[in-house]
Parts: structure tokens; C-alpha cells; sequence
């Protein structure tokens, strides 16, 4: 069996039952399923939500997405080995963790298999809630151009890259184009202020001005639980993305989730804590992975440049990176989340053909 076979590249044509459109993101698919099969389920699973919620089957992949681009390798390898379930181990145990120390519930319901989450759809709160705790990435940037407002934030003079903050910084960003919002651009990720939110709380989808609170509390007490368990590892939590959204549960009450995922090499930086000591960055996360095309291609400046996204897009198309680069991705996202969870990722011989067994035999979903 080669590698290639390993990979789950295409998530988006399995034999689920739904009435509605895949809807297939960079890395995750979402399977809508149909009221009857929703209704079944909560009742014989005894699901924590409405009788009539609606659930979806989200189905995560091994691509691999960077600058925008979803890249792949020789071999016909479309994404990274172990990449998938490494991000959901990871989120699944942060999710957990969350719970057990009380903070708030996520969309997931159920985990089928390594590659797959049964969730409940809920009302997303617009905003990328952004967690810093390190100045680095767009925010060195930034201020290394002189800027020191930073979502309405005002930075110190005299701060040097990839220093500790002094205080932990939330800088949002807009999720999707929100439109009406004075002074906010109509793009998608925008840096916002608090007190755009505070002003708008209707347009970010907050039920009402108090739930800005209520969200930092969860974003800043989410990163407190997962920075203190890898600080037990010697790993730095740099900085992260956290998502939110409203769902009702079987009792009725309306609450705020988080959702997506969390605490992933995908969402968030995650460093080697005794290179950083010894004044060197060693990353457990996608940066490393950026940082190898950056250096890979003459021209960097296509990756960094966003009036350059067709040759962008070129440039993912036309390359197969090296076998070693995908492998070395592979090394990094299984490595830290072994780390983590304290379990193996095992490489699926077959994760489709599993996926669509579990579905059928445990769940009836499959048409």
C-alpha cells in the first residue's frame, strides 16, 4: 500500500445520506443531515439538544492548506499523513478539558471515528476570536512598522520579537464580510476593536452586549487550560483562534459553545519551550510548515502578497513539494499531538472504506 492510500485528501464524496449541498471547506466536509435521520439520532442516542436540531456529520481531511493554497506532493500525495486525526485528537482533548473544568460545551456530540464528529448546527458569532500571549506573526509586523494601536489595543515601545506580552492581548478579526459596521472594511478578517463589538454586537451575532463579556471569559479562560497543560510539556502556547457560536440544549436554554476547532497546529502557534529558553524557535505548528515555502520558492513574495493570489494559486497547482516536506508536516502534527493526548496516532489503512462502515453499522447513514 503506498502513502498516497493513507491520505484522505477528498472528504467531500462519501455515501452519507443528506438532502442538502456538501459544503467542503480547505480541510473539514459538512454533510447536513436529513430531519428524519437528525431526529433518530438525538433520540436514540440521547443527544443534548432540541428534538428538532438540526445535525451534520463533519468529516476533517488531510489536506494541507497555507497562504491561502492547498498544497501537495510527489507521489500523488494530496495532503499529509496522520495530519487529520492528529487535529481532531487534539481539539477532542482540549474540548474535554473544557468541560471538565466547567467552561462551556462545543458543537460536537459524538466522535464515530478518528476522521469524523457528529455536531449540532449552531448560530456562529462573527468574529475570530484572537488570543496572544507572545509578539510575533502579524502583530510584529505590524508593530515593527511602527503601529502601536492593535485592535484599539496600545502597545508598549520597546518590545522585541517573539517576546513575552505583558498581558495576555484579544485582538479580534471579522469572520466573513460584515457589512454596516462604521469604520470596520467590508473584507473578510479585519482586525476589530472591543468596542466595535460593543456597538455592534447585533451585526457579530452577540445576543446582547453582556455576551461580549462572556466571550472573553471563555476565550481567555480556554487558553489559560491549555496554556497551563503545555507549559506541563515544556511547549509554549503562543498565540490561538478560538470560535463561538449559540446553540439550545434539550432543556431549552440557549448557551454559548465553542466551535470549530482549538489549541490545533492549525489554529494556533505552539513552540518547543526549551529552544525558546536557549533564544531559538522551534515551531509545533502550521508556521513551520509556512515558513519551509517561504524558503522553498525564489520568490516569496508571491506567498506574502495578496494582489499576487492568482500566481498564488499557480504556484500550489504547478508544484509537487518534496516527499520529505509533506513528511516532515507529518512529523510535527502527530509529534504534538501524541504529545498532548498521550496516544498514538495510528495511520488508517483505509480511512474512507472505515468511515463509511461506522456510518452504516453504528449510525445507518449511508445511503
Amino acid at each position: 500500500m503506498s502513502l498516497a492510500d493513507q491520505v484522505l485528501a477528498v472528504n467531500d464524496d462519501l455515501p452519507i445520506r443528506t438532502d442538502k449541498p456538501v459544503h467542503s471547506g480547505k480541510v473539514r466536509s459538512v454533510y447536513w443531515l436529513t430531519e428524519a435521520d437528525s431526529r433518530r439520532l438525538i433520540e436514540e442516542k440521547g443527544y443534548n439538544v432540541q428534538p428538532d436540531a438540526p445535525l451534520a456529520i463533519m468529516v476533517i481531511s488531510d489536506r494541507i492548506s497555507a497562504f491561502d493554497c492547498i498544497w501537495h506532493g510527489e507521489g500523488g500525495l494530496k495532503g499529509v499523513p496522520g495530519k487529520g486525526a492528529a487535529l481532531n485528537a487534539i481539539s477532542n482533548h482540549w474540548f474535554k478539558l473544557f468541560r471538565d473544568n466547567g467552561l462551556a460545551d462545543s458543537h460536537i456530540l459524538d466522535i464515530p471515528h478518528p476522521f469524523v464528529w457528529i455536531v449540532q448546527k449552531a448560530k456562529p458569532v462573527m468574529v475570530e476570536a484572537i488570543c496572544r500571549q507572545y509578539i510575533t506573526g502579524s502583530m510584529w509586523r505590524a508593530y515593527s512598522k511602527g503601529e502601536r494601536d492593535f485592535c484599539g489595543i496600545e502597545l508598549p515601545e520597546g518590545l522585541e520579537k517573539d517576546q513575552k506580552l505583558p498581558n495576555l492581548l484579544m485582538t479580534p478579526s471579522t469572520k466573513g464580510i460584515l457589512k454596516g459596521i462604521p469604520g470596520v472594511p467590508e473584507v473578510d478578517d479585519v482586525n476589530v476593536t472591543r468596542t466595535d463589538l460593543e456597538n455592534n454586537y447585533d451585526k457579530f451575532n452577540f445576543r446582547s452586549a453582556n455576551d461580549i463579556d462572556h466571550y472573553e471569559r471563555l476565550l481567555k479562560e480556554g487558553f489559560s487550560v491549555i496554556s497551563a497543560e503545555l507549559e506541563k510539556l515544556d511547549q509554549i502556547f503562543v498565540d490561538t483562534k478560538f470560535e463561538f457560536g449559540y446553540v439550545t440544549d434539550a432543556s431549552g436554554q440557549e448557551k454559548l459553545i465553542y466551535m470549530d476547532e482549538v489549541g490545533t497546529p492549525d489554529s494556533s502557534r505552539i513552540w518547543d519551550g526549551a529552544a525558546y529558553r536557549n533564544g531559538k524557535i522551534i515551531e509545533n505548528s502550521k508556521e513551520d510548515f509556512r515558513q519551509v515555502l517561504l524558503n522553498h520558492f525564489p520568490d516569496p513574495d508571491i506567498l506574502l502578497n495578496k494582489d499576487r493570489m492568482e500566481e498564488r494559486f499557480a504556484l500550489a497547482r504547478d508544484n509537487e513539494l518534496p516527499e520529505d516536506v509533506l513528511m516532515q508536516v507529518s512529523k510535527v502534527y502527530t509529534g504534538i499531538a501524541e504529545k498532548i493526548t498521550g496516544k498514538q496516532i495510528v495511520l488508517s489503512k483505509n480511512p474512507k472504506d472505515e468511515i463509511i462502515n461506522i456510518l452504516r453499522n453504528k449510525y445507518d447513514l449511508i445511503k
